[in-house]
């Protein structure tokens, strides 16, 4: 291994905080590793990004769950680097998983699938025609009614109580029952494959979690192939690449793994940031910012999925002084990179470089329906309960466990009772 491909990634250690001196081996990094999957991790993850970004730079050595040693990026051009590089830094992790317990909790959502997340090549290029061409054919004219359709009996279940829950009584429900129509799956199917979701992002039994929503998709997928819809599911399932059983299910799973995750946790971020923030009330026209106002800056500062965008070197390299060891996961800090200080600075109204979304190609090919769904759920609720507020302190609301996502236990409000809505 030569140092030319610390010349391809090309950023000088000393404008990122790194050591001139190499760190760790083509092996394996040396020094502790820091945990992601801690209460206090969870708490408060700007700080510890912070710490780390005065300790190690950009490349920090991490352990994504005890004894599961990775590379968390926290550099924002550093990533795109990484992101934009599938042939040093492919997202196949097979070489990675075969030395990886089966009981391992963060196995089950890092491993290899037949799907469009964890392939490189003209295989990822396949999956990724017939998800893009699944996600063309939603009509979004017809998704803001069902949106709306969905939302005002959700609101009508606690608008009268005068409090809410907002992420168990609004924002999970609705994400789930809006994609459960994208996909042209029934209530009872759509509830099981949540329930695996959840469990399989929260890493606490994620085995029971990929096992449980794999049975209710393979029974949508056989219902799709035999009577098709006008739904994500069937344009895949008689897409021109042919997509085996199989194949369907694990694409599936990254539908729901991408809509209920992240949606429900940006509309509830977003709404934790508009209900506490002066910034987002009142008349947009007496200077208030909007609801993509807020959107944009909580996929800069607290993204729905704060490390993801996993990929594995396929042989060791060498990176601003940093040893990147062979099939080693690289872990992309999309909360952290997006407050990269190097990057800092100035107004971000309007502003949509972060990385929230990815980058490359691997980048999200759904990001216009997301923000169709999020917005729409979140004006929806505000324009019926204008007056909501935090029913505790912020420093009491609790995050849920993982090193993945960014993810309220609960969101509790408070709002003067308010009339039903009338369905739509």
């Amino acid at each position: 291994m030569t140092t030319s491909h610390s010349d391809l990634f090309g950023v000088p250690a000393t404008a990122t905080g790194c050591p001139v001196a190499h760190t760790g081996s083509p092996v394996d990094p040396e020094g502790p590793r820091i945990l992601l999957d801690t209460p206090e991790f969870v708490a408060d993850p700007h700080r510890a990004y912070q710490e780390m970004r005065d300790r190690h730079g950009s490349l920090v050595p991490i352990e994504l769950s005890p004894g599961v040693p990775a590379t968390l990026v926290i550099g924002y051009h550093t990533a795109l680097r990484i992101l934009n590089d599938p042939d040093h830094f492919p997202a196949d992790p097979r070489a990675w998983q075969v030395s990886v317990p089966e009981d391992c909790p963060v196995r089950p959502i890092m491993q290899w699938y037949p799907n469009v997340i964890r392939n490189t090549g003209d295989l990822h290029q396949r999956y990724r025609q017939a998800f893009t061409t699944g996600f063309n054919g939603v009509d979004l004219h017809r998704l803001h009614a069902t949106v709306e359709r969905i939302a005002i009996p959700l609101i009508n279940e606690f608008c009268e109580s005068g409090s809410a829950d907002l992420v168990s009584q609004y924002a999970f429900p609705l994400v789930f029952e809006v994609l459960n129509q994208m996909v042209g799956c029934s209530a009872e199917l759509g509830a099981r494959v949540a329930s695996g979701m959840a469990a399989l992002f929260d890493t606490v039994n994620a085995a029971w979690g990929l096992e449980h929503l794999s049975r209710a998709l393979m029974e949508l997928v056989q219902l799709r192939r035999a009577v098709p819809g006008d739904d994500f599911t069937s344009r895949i399932a008689h897409h021109p690449a042919r997509l085996t059983d199989e194949e369907m299910l694990y694409n599936l799973i990254v539908f729901y793994g991408g809509g209920i995750e992240p949606q429900q946790n940006l509309i509830s971020n977003t709404l934790l940031l508009m209900i506490t923030d002066g910034r987002f009330g009142g008349d947009m026209l007496g200077g208030s910012l909007s609801t993509r106002d807020a959107l944009d800056e909580v996929l800069f500062k607290d993204p729905p999925m704060a490390n993801f965008s996993i990929t594995y070197p396929r042989q060791p390299i060498l990176i601003e002084n940093t040893w990147l060891p062979a099939h080693q996961p690289v872990v992309v800090s999309l909360a952290a990179c997006n407050n990269d200080p190097l990057i800092a600075g100035g107004d971000r109204t309007g502003n949509r470089s972060h990385l929230a979304w990815g980058a490359g190609p691997h980048a999200c090919p759904a990001r216009t329906v997301a923000y169709l769904v999020v917005q729409d759920a979140i004006d929806q609720l505000l324009d019926t309960l204008p007056e909501i507020t935090l029913a505790v302190d912020p420093s009491e609301i609790s995050w849920r466990p993982g090193p993945f996502h960014r993810a309220m236990a609960a969101l509790p409000v408070t709002f003067p009772p308010s009339p039903r809505l009338n369905p739509v």
